[in-house]
Order: structure tokens, then C-alpha cells, then sequence
């Protein structure tokens, strides 16, 4: 079986790599940008640096700041709007994975004439989009280096995933000076994210010799530096690792697959609108404990690289002791359970189950896991993580 392997052409990674914003758009022969960010990246002044950085240049830039967490179609259609009215050339997506995300589908939508839901699934997007450069904010998602895109449905209250070679982006500026401000919970939240990530990568059925390396680096980083950049969120060594460890991360399973916590996250976000980071933060123990006898000895090696067991542990004592570390690691990071983040009770909970259960199933990714579930296996694991 062959395996294909996609990254953007360009990835500029180190403390003051943003910077290069404008050199890199010249690059591309971007002369008008769209620039897709979030309310956040205004307030806080980088959203305007960048628009001097590129003026300075000579290249004029249209701001499209309405991204909401989980974007959906409706932000794509209205940065598509502004993007036509300013007849923008090319695309920069600056933040975390929302805005990043919502970039990439407006890139590809300025140049294929379909309803967005068109792009949901594997390759489908037909054309090339337009150039695009993608500035990450936030140590979790791996967007910036990602050909997959995950957003809302509005109609149909749904998380579409796209997966297709045309929503790389031309250059990512892996800064990791940008995530210095950022809050400890959400540090926490998108650390297990990067966490979920390299280890999803790793077990996935699809895993290979290409993504392995860099899931596993993803994941000895995570382990080594994510309490300290919670603990500590000006410590730059720590903020750094936790960068390049979201980068791999995102290297990684784009070009292997997420798994099963992945195919549960999404209707957690969509029905009660959690993080997506949170969300996977929320399922990792559960789904690990419920996966390891589907991939024993990858889930071994795993705990073994990060301290969760000996290096002399068998794998059927290695393997397991992986979950017992992720709660841990939660309890740490003051992640608690699925019930304090949303705002119904039990019955009504229980009332969507079956709903979620065909809406993880219907996103593609439980297929990769080590273990395939059944709708009724899914459904008693959101009960677990309640």
C-alpha cells in the first residue's frame, strides 16, 4: 500500500518566525489579503501588527475578525464575502485552530463555486484555493500544517470534517513567542489536544513510517513540557516544545488519521458547543482504557517513552498504565469531568446519546481505531466520561 504524505511547502518555526509575515506573502505574489482571525487577535493588537507589517509592503489587507470557536459555514460565507468585495488575492489565517480552520475553507471556497458542505469527507475539493498562510496563536491543534478542516453545519447542527491536499497551506509561521499569553486552561485544553494527536496518530490503522517518528516526538514533548508551560505560562523553553510538539502533532495524523476520541469530540462540540481541545481532553482516558487491547503493544511503547511504566514493563502491564497516567494528567491540569463543562442533566444527556453515537460514526474517524466501535459501545462510553 502506498502511503502519501502532505505538508505545507514551507514551515518557518522559532521565536519571531511571524515576523516573517510579510516577506512570505511577497513570496507567494500576494499583493491584497484577507486576514481571518477572531475578536481576540484584534483586542489584543497582534491582528493590527500584522496589517502594518503587511502595509508596509505595499500589500493592502481586508480583516475578517468574525470567527467563532468551531467555525462554522456561516463565517465561511461571510469572510468569503469580504474576501470577493476586496478582492483579495490571498488568504492568512491567524489564531488558533478556529480561525485557522475558517481560512482554509475560505481559500478553497473563493475558487470552488459549491455550498460549502460540498468539501465535507475525502477529497472533495475539487480546485486549488487560493495562496494561503497560516499563523498559529495556540500550542494544540496543528492546523497550520494540516490539510484537514473541521467545520459547523448550521443547518444541520453537524461538524463536517475535510480532509484534501487543497487545504494545505502554502507557508506556516510557527511562532511560539504568540502562545507566551495565553491562559492556563486553555493551555491545559490544547496541550491534551496536541497529546490526543500524537497518540491517535500512532495507533491509528492507518499509522506508517512517515507519521510514526513524528507522533512520538509529538508526544515526548507534550510529556515533558505541558505541565510546566500550565505552571509557568512565561516559561519560553516549555512554550516552545509545546509549539513544535502541536506542529508534529498536526504532521502527524493528517497524514496517518485521528481515531476514535476525535469521532466523539465532534458532537460534544457541535450539540453543547465545548472546545474542541476540552472535548478531547475529556474522552482521552476513557477511549484510551476502552482501545488498548487493539493496539497493546503500540499503547505500551507509549508508556514507556513518557514514564507511565518501566522501560522493563511487559507490554500487558505497560499498556494499561497508560490511561491511569492521562487522568492523572487531567486531574493535574484541573480537567475535570464531561458533567461540569455543559449545562443539561443527566436525562436529557441521555436523551442525545444515540444521536452522537451515529454522528461519530458518520465522521469516519472511529473506522481508524485500534478497536472499531459500535454505536452502543460509543454510547456507553460518553456514559463513562459523564
Amino acid at each position: 500500500m502506498n502511503t502519501q504524505f502532505n505538508v505545507p511547502s514551507t514551515v518557518l518555526v522559532g521565536g519571531g518566525a511571524s515576523q516573517q509575515l510579510a516577506a512570505q506573502a511577497a513570496r507567494v505574489g500576494g499583493r491584497r489579503a484577507l486576514l481571518v482571525t477572531d475578536a481576540t487577535m484584534v483586542a489584543g493588537g497582534l491582528a493590527g501588527r500584522c496589517v502594518e507589517e503587511l502595509k508596509a509592503t505595499s500589500i493592502s489587507t481586508t480583516v475578517f475578525a468574525g470567527v467563532q470557536p468551531d467555525p462554522t459555514d456561516q463565517n465561511v460565507r461571510s469572510g468569503l464575502a469580504l474576501l470577493r468585495e476586496g478582492t483579495c488575492d490571498f488568504v492568512i489565517g491567524l489564531g488558533g485552530g478556529s480561525p485557522m480552520d475558517a481560512a482554509k475553507v475560505i481559500a478553497v471556497a473563493a475558487t470552488n463555486d459549491v455550498p460549502v458542505r460540498e468539501f465535507a469527507g475525502y477529497h472533495r475539493i475539487v480546485r486549488p484555493g487560493l495562496p494561503l498562510l497560516l499563523i498559529p496563536t495556540t500550542a494544540g491543534t496543528g492546523s497550520e500544517v494540516t490539510k484537514v478542516a473541521v467545520i459547523t453545519d448550521t443547518q444541520r447542527d453537524v461538524k463536517m470534517m475535510m480532509l484534501d491536499a487543497h487545504l494545505l497551506a502554502r507557508v506556516a509561521l510557527v511562532d511560539f513567542e504568540l502562545s507566551l499569553t495565553m491562559p492556563p486552561p486553555l493551555t491545559a485544553h490544547v496541550g491534551v489536544d496536541t497529546l490526543t494527536h500524537g497518540i491517535e496518530a500512532y495507533v491509528s490503522r492507518k499509522a506508517n513510517g512517515l507519521t510514526d517518528p513524528l507522533a512520538m516526538e509529538c508526544i515526548r514533548l507534550t510529556a515533558s513540557h505541558l505541565f510546566t508551560a500550565w505552571q509557568e505560562p512565561g516559561h519560553r523553553r516549555a512554550r516552545e516544545a509545546m509549539m513544535l510538539a502541536a506542529c508534529l502533532g498536526g504532521m502527524a495524523f493528517a497524514n496517518s488519521s485521528v481515531c476514535l476520541v476525535h469521532g466523539m469530540s465532534r458532537p460534544l462540540g457541535a450539540i453543547f458547543h465545548l472546545p474542541h481541545g476540552l472535548s478531547n481532553a475529556l474522552l482521552l482516558q476513557e477511549v484510551t482504557r476502552w482501545s488498548v487491547r487493539g493496539a497493546v503493544s503500540r499503547y505500551a511503547h507509549i508508556a514507556r517513552l513518557i514514564g507511565a511504566a518501566g522501560m522493563d514493563a511487559p507490554d500487558e502491564v505497560a499498556a494499561p498504565a497508560l490511561a491511569e497516567y492521562l487522568g492523572d494528567l487531567n486531574a493535574s491540569l484541573g480537567i475535570g469531568r464531561l458533567r461540569d463543562f455543559i449545562k443539561v442533566d443527566r436525562e436529557s444527556f441521555e436523551h442525545k446519546l444515540p444521536a452522537m453515537a451515529e454522528a461519530a460514526i458518520a465522521s469516519g474517524s472511529p473506522q481508524n481505531n485500534p478497536i472499531v466501535p459500535s454505536a452502543a459501545e460509543i454510547i456507553e462510553l460518553y456514559r463513562r466520561v459523564w
